[in-house]
């Protein structure tokens, strides 16, 4: 991916088509959500409390790479008292006849992670939130909770509560980075508004890239076929020696013409970039990003060779931001001189990274890893191929704004 920090991609397919499908956000409002479950509690078709579990013909034991295995039932014992709903009012952007503004209530789910009241949600549950939020815990108690720390750009908030004498379980944090495909998995959550629902699966892939509510790239996803739906997002992912490995953010639909619900592709933000950013967000409440101001695309061999451009191997600059980091060290997306190479287009003579930092660039995803290890302010050695020739430029980072609406140069497609 970019700095940008968003290529338009595929759902992370390897190169595949996005078949039609389209990403949500595992959430949705509150009204909307009370109004089915009303409607099936009223048919008789579910009770208010009990515990549905979903997906048929699950194994009954989980198993993690260590050989170490829980049953199920076992993690969900263990892990669904640290599992939450939260409900938060939000306005809904509009006014009323009246001209005061509207709101509603979003919902989702959350966790514990520690016994002095911190729960790990979705940003994009709590986003817009007026005043405290509502946390209900499994034996339906709720507590006043306040939205201490915030981070869009990875779609992670952390809620704060004051326990009072309700006696908290927490979550452990484990590893994603230890995560392989074919692990099964445990998701626990409020889908609909059906509190403590428990689904399973497997790690269905990883390095999957997703888009953050401020249009950033989330890289190191996991993908799961665990059913995930609106209502689950900010919930565990959880491993079969009962640890946490991910939150559960988004899911893709059939498309345009889709229900909306699980299709079996779900996709968490690995706990490793969460576990990195919490201090942060309880020190600071928020994240300071570096932010370099520039669009990429993985270089394409067949491109490479037919063009000449000197480097059989980089990330093309397809956008620069306007008065950005990247632009006023001299990065240029090109002018209208254009090839289009398989269905993408290029700019011929658009700069190619190939070294930012120190270290080698292969594809998009680099740059964007080199500046994340960098701080605002650090001014960085970007190396580029230009219409055959090389240069080093230098940029001193600035920090990342709230979302990528930018003004760009030249904004083309993207290869």
């Amino acid at each position: 991916m970019n700095d940008f920090d968003h290529t338009p991609q595929p759902p992370a397919s390897g190169g595949g088509s996005s078949a039609g499908l389209s990403f949500v956000s595992a959430i949705i409002g509150g009204a909307i959500v009370a109004a089915i479950v009303a409607a099936l509690i009223a048919t008789g078709v579910i009770g208010g409390k009990e515990t549905v579990v979903q997906g048929g013909g699950v194994a009954a034991t989980t198993a993690n790479a260590t050989g170490d295995s829980k049953t199920v039932g076992a993690i969900y014992k263990e892990s669904s008292p640290a599992v939450v709903s939260i409900a938060a009012r939000v306005s809904t952007g509009g006014e009323s006849t009246f001209g005061q503004e509207q709101e509603g209530t979003a919902t989702g789910t959350g966790f514990v992670i520690s016994d002095d009241g911190y729960i790990i949600t979705n940003d994009h549950v709590v986003d817009g939130h007026q005043g405290d939020v509502k946390v209900t815990f499994n034996d339906d108690k709720s507590i006043t909770g306040k939205v201490i720390g915030q981070d869009p750009s990875n779609d992670v908030a952390i809620v704060k509560v004051d326990k009072g004498d309700h006696k908290l379980t927490t979550l452990p944090l484990g590893d994603s980075g230890k995560v392989a495909v074919g692990d099964p998995v445990v998701a626990i959550g409020n889908p609909f508004g059906l509190n403590q629902t428990v689904t399973t699966g497997i790690v269905s892939a990883l390095q999957r890239t997703i888009t953050a509510p401020n249009n950033f790239s989330i890289d190191n996803v996991i993908q799961t076929d665990a059913a995930i739906n609106p209502g689950n997002s900010g919930g565990p992912l959880i491993n079969g020696s009962g640890e946490v490995i991910g939150i559960n953010s988004q899911i893709a639909t059939g498309g345009s013409g889709g229900s909306g619900g699980n299709v079996g592709i779900g996709f968490a933000v690995p706990i490793n970039t969460v576990k990195r950013i919490i201090p942060q967000l309880e020190k600071n409440g928020k994240v300071d990003y570096a932010y370099l101001g520039v669009s990429t695309g993985t270089l394409p061999s067949a491109a490479a060779e037919r063009l000449k451009l000197g480097t059989d191997e980089g990330a093309v600059v397809a956008c620069v931001v306007k008065d950005g980091p990247a632009a006023k060290a001299g990065l240029t997306a090109g002018g209208q001189d254009t090839a289009t190479i398989d269905g993408a287009q290029f700019n011929l003579d658009a700069d190619v990274i190939t070294k930012i930092a120190g270290e080698d660039v292969k594809t998009s995803t680099d740059v964007q890893k080199a500046v994340l290890k960098k701080q605002p302010g650090d001014e960085i050695e970007i190396e580029v191929t230009r219409n055959g020739e090389d240069k080093t430029l230098k940029a001193k980072l600035g920090s990342r704004p709230t979302d990528t609406q930018n003004n760009c140069s030249v904004a083309q497609t993207q290869p």
